[in-house]
C-alpha cells in the first residue's frame, strides 16, 4: 500500500513539474530513475498515463482520471496525518491562496498575517496574479477572483457584491472633461490591464462595446489604479478595490448607469468569490481561514 502512495505522489509531482526531468530534481531521482518509475505505473495498470517527449508532458484521458485520483487519495491521507498530530483546536499545515494583484494586496495579504497570528502552525503562500491559473495543476487550495464564472469542475462561494466601475482623479477630469456618455472615451486616455499578453480594451456598456484608445497598460491592477489615482487616465476597476479612494476623495466613478465590464458575460453585479477545486476534501486550515477572510472583508 505504501509503495501506491509513493508512486501516487510521485506521479502528481511529475504532472505539477510538467515533466520527468524537473519533477526528479525537486524530489533528488535522476530521469532515468523517473522514466522507470512512470514506466512501472503504466505496466502495472496496462494503460498509457503520460504522452512524454523531451520537452513537456501530457496526459492521457486515462492519465487525467488517475491524476485526479491521486490529489484525492493524497489530501484524505494528510488529512489523517493532522488528525493524528495535532489536536482539533489547532490548525496546521500549508495554505496556498491566488488572488488578484489590486486586492491580494490590499485586502488578502493583510488578513493572512492576521490569521498566521492566530494560527501560527499555519505556513500560508500567496500567489497574486491577474491571469488564469489552473488550481489542480498549481496545487492552490483558494482562488479569489471577480466575475460570473462559467461553469466549471470548480466549487465557488461568494465572499461580496461588487461592481465593475470607470475611474479616474478629480485633477484628470480637471485638464480632460468628464465623459458624460460611452463613445466620449474614444477621445479619453484610457488605462487598459493587459491579461496573458491580450489588451483587455473592448470595455462593455449597457448598449454597446467600445474598443478604447490604450494610453497606457499594464498586467498588474495595482498598477493600473495608482495611475488612475496619479491623473494619468481613466481605469476600469472592481468597486472593492477603489472605495477606499473613493472615500479618501483621490477618485470619482464615471458613466455609472452604463458601464458592465470587460465581457459579455459581466453584469451590473460582478461578484468577488472563493473558488476551490473540492468541498469534500478540504483541510480544515483553508475553511477556516475561508471564513475568517469573509469576517473581515
Amino acid at each position: 500500500m505504501m509503495a501506491k502512495i509513493d508512486d501516487m505522489q510521485l506521479f502528481v509531482h511529475v504532472v505539477r513539474s510538467g515533466g520527468l526531468a524537473a519533477a526528479g530534481r525537486k524530489i533528488g531521482l535522476s530521469p532515468a530513475s523517473m522514466t522507470a518509475r512512470i514506466n512501472q505505473l503504466e505496466n502495472h495498470y496496462q494503460t498509457r498515463l503520460l504522452i512524454r517527449n523531451t520537452r513537456s508532458i501530457k496526459l492521457t484521458e486515462a492519465g487525467e482520471h488517475f491524476f485526479q485520483g491521486c490529489l484525492r487519495v493524497i489530501a484524505e491521507i494528510d488529512a489523517a496525518e493532522q488528525s493524528i498530530q495535532l489536536s482539533k483546536s489547532t490548525l496546521s499545515g500549508s495554505l496556498k491562496i491566488t488572488a488578484p494583484s489590486d486586492f491580494g494586496k490590499q485586502f488578502v495579504a493583510p488578513a493572512i498575517a492576521k490569521f498566521v497570528a492566530q494560527n501560527p502552525q499555519v505556513k500560508p503562500h500567496l500567489h497574486l496574479t491577474d491571469g488564469l491559473v489552473n488550481l489542480v495543476e498549481e496545487g492552490i487550495d483558494i482562488a479569489i477572483r471577480f466575475g460570473n464564472l462559467p461553469d466549471s469542475n470548480l466549487i465557488s462561494r461568494m465572499i461580496k457584491a461588487n461592481k465593475r466601475v470607470l475611474c479616474a482623479s478629480a485633477e484628470y477630469l480637471k485638464i480632460h472633461g468628464q465623459p458624460l456618455q460611452p463613445s466620449d472615451l474614444l477621445n479619453h486616455r484610457c488605462l487598459v490591464m493587459e491579461r496573458l499578453g491580450q489588451s483587455m480594451h473592448d470595455w462593455h456598456f449597457k448598449d454597446e462595446v467600445i474598443r478604447v484608445p490604450v494610453a497606457m497598460s499594464s498586467s498588474d491592477g495595482a498598477v493600473i489604479r495608482q495611475w488612475a489615482i496619479n491623473g494619468a487616465g481613466i481605469a476600469l476597476k472592481s468597486m472593492v478595490d477603489i472605495n477606499d479612494d473613493l472615500t479618501k476623495g483621490n477618485l470619482v466613478t464615471l458613466l455609472d448607469d452604463y458601464i458592465l465590464g470587460f465581457s459579455n458575460k459581466d453584469k451590473q453585479q460582478i461578484g468577488l468569490q472563493f473558488l476551490y477545486p473540492s468541498r469534500q476534501f478540504q483541510p480544515r486550515q483553508v475553511a477556516a481561514f475561508m471564513d475568517f477572510f469573509q469576517q473581515q472583508i
